[in-house]
């Protein structure tokens, strides 16, 4: 039993690649948590897709034992979170189950888009922030112009932050003192009704569910049945401990604490995240807030590459809805590509990240179709409905207006890639809202349609600014627009996979994108086939892929020049018949590189 006063419950915020996960490291290394052989680079991203692109995609947890400058022995609860905006819903979890944050800010990049977002949401759940500027051992580091910064752009005072590097391991002990002289201690009752906040759960192939939670009041102990507020179900505890990262159980947990239960779960919808676990008998009358409902915002068909594959996906999908809460999945079909699944992700990095593990954790070939958002719908009747999917789309007399969602856009970015930025934006309709300076960086709002941003805008603003910009977004509502459905037709047959909803101003030139693209990824056949880009009955781009032709005169020899006109009449005849009853195979590769379209 720890008094609550030693408890110190924490999470790591920051931007992308500013150092969290490797502050974590040496936090664990120093206070012992694993053996100097044990320890790996980035220990807490246990995935294979975390470790080879350095990201960090779900928050972690690790206890760690500190003796203080006191002499007391301090109980530590870290939470290491990702810094993409993709998977801020991970970030809002973690800081809801803490008291604390510590706020990484890299010593040569300074605030970034990212740092912002996550300290507000950190500063909503009323926590202490403590400043800690990493990579002060980096040539061009400024601490003193980053500490400025900090008090400028966030308004929190940065006298006191903590100077340290990660990697070289300086400033360590004194960020784990700030941790225990400025993170207050929890509260919580002992004796009260149990209730327990399920942070985070996830799959284990040999104990089921694993949930991990943080108690408020009471004790959770094994051999307790509980019973999940929201959900509605009981469940007998068996086990209960804690990661040191290593599995640790222990005899029960007190309040304040952050472990981990099993409860011999098979499926991790019955855990929700966000819901509250109390005793069944004498249990707590009220739930916890929660969290608010996670909103995918990017939708797109995932279909089997081999049609048999269709139930190993089936599987597999749900078998990553265990460690994801965030993703949502329905069946569908396309007339194309047959049985799959129209998925719903935060993100296109979420996109690719649960496209990636699907084609590797289970070994399976998807195509992906054409990212798009949800669209709503009013008809003229005066009904409302929501298109996810473009090839849904009724008929355009039946409907009155379209709205689509829009973001509210920041970006950071040094000077000198400003003029392109803002042409950027203004290419994808966006509307500019603000532009002001901090410390010789500029910091551009703009509000922008996210139809515009979920195809390749992150990483085009990316290879503009050399990778120095920074974007964050946030959902603003839907807005009315000019929004057309443009079919792609080959051989006037439409292909629903490949239609997309565009706006009326820039439908003309994603078509003739589109048709040159599919011209040189069709095989040519026997006959002339058109492709085309139409919105409605009007064609606005065309190409025409050319017949192969058999040589038939090759077994004239001499005689008469009739008797090469008769084999030459003869053929195109049949040419002609041909294109009436001839179909066109699409290869499997052409619909991917076509859906790949915005990279180029």
């Amino acid at each position: 039993m720890t008094d609550l006063a030693l408890i110190r419950n924490f999470s790591i915020i920051a931007h992308i690649d500013h150092g969290k996960s490797t502050l974590a490291d040496r936090l664990i290394q120093y206070t012992g948590g694993l053996a100097e052989r044990e320890m790996t680079a980035q220990v807490l991203d246990n995935m294979d897709i975390e470790r080879e692109r350095g990201i960090t995609i779900k928050a972690q947890t690790v206890r760690l034992d500190y003796k203080g400058k006191d002499g007391q022995t301090y109980q530590l609860n870290l939470m290491d979170t990702p810094g993409h905006v993709d998977f801020a819903y991970e970030v809002s979890r973690s800081l809801a189950a803490c008291e604390g944050a510590l706020l990484v800010v890299d010593a040569a990049q300074g605030v970034e888009a990212q740092t912002l977002a996550n300290v507000y949401q950190s500063i909503e759940h009323d926590h202490e922030i403590v400043p800690v500027i990493n990579k002060i051992d980096l040539p061009a580091a400024e601490p003193e112009k980053v500490k400025h910064e900090i008090e400028e752009v966030i308004g929190i005072d940065a006298s006191q932050a903590v100077l340290a590097s990660a990697k070289a391991g300086i400033g360590i002990e004194e960020v784990l003192d700030a941790v225990v002289a400025r993170i207050p201690p929890p509260g919580g009752d002992r004796n009260a009704p149990l209730k327990a906040m399920l942070v985070d759960s996830w799959y284990d192939p040999y104990l089921g569910v694993v949930i991990l939670v943080r108690v408020i009041d009471g004790v959770i102990k094994k051999g307790l049945q509980v019973k999940f507020m929201a959900g509605g179900t009981e469940h007998l505890i068996d086990r209960v401990g804690c990661m040191r990262p290593k599995i640790e159980q222990l005899a029960e947990l007190g309040p304040g604490e952050i472990g981990f239960i099993t409860a011999q779960i098979k499926e991790v919808a019955q855990a929700r995240v966000g819901d509250t676990i109390t005793t069944v008998k004498g249990g707590a009358s009220e739930a916890l807030p929660g969290f608010k409902e996670v909103q995918p915002v990017v939708f797109c068909g995932l279909f089997p590459v081999d049609a048999a594959d269709f139930e190993k996906l089936r599987d597999s999908i749900g078998k990553l809805r265990l460690n994801d809460a965030s993703f949502s999945f329905e069946m569908e079909t396309s007339a194309a590509l047959g049985f799959g699944f129209r998925c719903g992700f935060l993100g296109l990095l979420h996109l690719e990240i649960i496209q990636e593990r699907l084609s590797r954790e289970y070994d399976l070939d998807l195509i992906t179709t054409a990212p798009s958002v949800v669209y709503r719908l009013t008809m003229t009747d005066g009904s409302h409905m929501e298109l996810h999917n473009p090839a849904d789309m009724p008929d355009v007399v039946k409907i009155d207006t379209m709205e689509e969602p829009w973001i509210k856009a920041t970006i950071y970015t040094p000077d000198e890639y400003l003029g392109s930025i803002l042409k950027l934006c203004q290419d994808r309709r966006g509307i500019q809202t603000g532009l002001t300076y901090v410390g010789g960086r500029a910091q551009v709002n703009y509000e922008l349609p996210l139809n515009e941003v979920v195809f390749d805008f992150y990483d085009r603003l990316k290879s503009i600014s050399r990778g120095y910009a920074s974007f964050d977004y946030e959902q603003i509502g839907l807005r009315e627009g000019d929004l057309v459905k443009m079919n792609i037709l080959v051989n006037n047959e439409p292909v629903d996979a490949l239609s997309m909803i565009v706006h009326r101003s820039q439908a003309d030139a994603r078509g003739r994108g589109l048709c040159e693209r599919l011209k040189d990824l069709i095989p040519r056949h026997l006959f002339k086939i058109p492709i085309q880009a139409a919105i409605g009955a009007k064609v606005i781009a065309r190409e025409t892929i050319a017949a192969m032709r058999k040589d038939v005169t090759a077994k004239c020899y001499g005689g008469d020049i009739s008797r090469k006109k008769k084999l030459l009449e003869k053929q195109k005849e049949g040419k002609k018949r041909m294109r009436e009853y001839g179909n066109v195979q699409i290869p499997q590769e052409a619909f991917i590189a076509a859906l790949r379209m915005g990279e180029e």
